[in-house]
């Protein structure tokens, strides 16, 4: 799998790429991300990539031309099968987009800052909006890197074990069991005798359980889904 991001603000992208599973991923010849300064694209002394928006108003917007002559400059090279633009108004990002989007091959995801990108680029380029949460980032970098680390870590080979992705919360609309390690006692608190037990059939049928429970009391929401 290609990622390709596009922002002004590389930098803010160095760190989650450089270490722990993404770093393996790229390691392994799994995953390639790649980092695009859209100010490369940008126009005059500074190259400048945001105006002030039509009809007044506080904040610059993200003008179409650099925006799109990078997207283009990009696909000379592979066909993408999906350009996200991670914005608060976009749908509400879940396990099964990431699901969906650790198929594809080649994607890339464009930062917006300041007041958001034109319109226009969003209406005729972007072919899927995100938003990780209800509240405002300073940028998409951090969404991006959220987003690309989802679906990363779902490509065959890039986890020791391939199931611990399958159990993850999520996966089939509840939420995660509860988990123990040793030791078995810590400080007159106890693992849940059937965790110990060596019955795996039973302790499937527990898990199952608590992760019925444990969706019900704190995301009930998932359930009616």
């Amino acid at each position: 799998m290609r990622i390709d991001i596009i922002t002004v603000l590389p930098e803010l992208l160095e760190g989650p790429f450089a270490h722990s599973i993404l770093k393996r991923a790229t390691n392994k010849g799994l995953a390639e991300v790649h980092v695009h300064q859209l100010r490369n694209y940008g126009t005059g002394n500074h190259q400048q990539v945001d105006d002030y928006q039509y009809g007044g108003g506080a904040g610059m917007v993200m003008q179409c031309g650099p925006l799109v002559d990078c997207i283009e400059d990009l696909q000379k090279d592979r066909e993408y099968d999906a350009i996200l633009y991670m914005t608060p108004d976009g749908k509400h990002y879940n396990q099964s987009d990431a699901n969906q989007l650790s198929m594809f091959s080649a994607i890339m995801i464009i930062c917006g800052h300041y007041k958001g990108i034109d319109q226009r680029v969003r209406d005729h380029w972007i072919t899927h909006e995100f938003s990780i949460g209800d509240f405002v980032l300073s940028g998409g970098e951090l969404a991006a890197a959220a987003i690309s680390d989802s679906i990363i870590r779902l490509i065959p080979g890039v986890l020791n074990d391939e199931t611990s992705a399958l159990t993850d919360s999520f996966q089939d609309n509840l939420l995660a069991p509860p988990v123990y390690t040793r030791p078995e006692d810590f400080r007159g608190h106890k693992v849940p005798e059937i965790l110990t037990s060596g019955n795996t059939k039973a302790i499937e049928i527990w898990r199952e359980e608590q992760s019925y429970e444990r969706t019900k009391s704190r995301r009930p929401d998932l359930l009616n889904d």
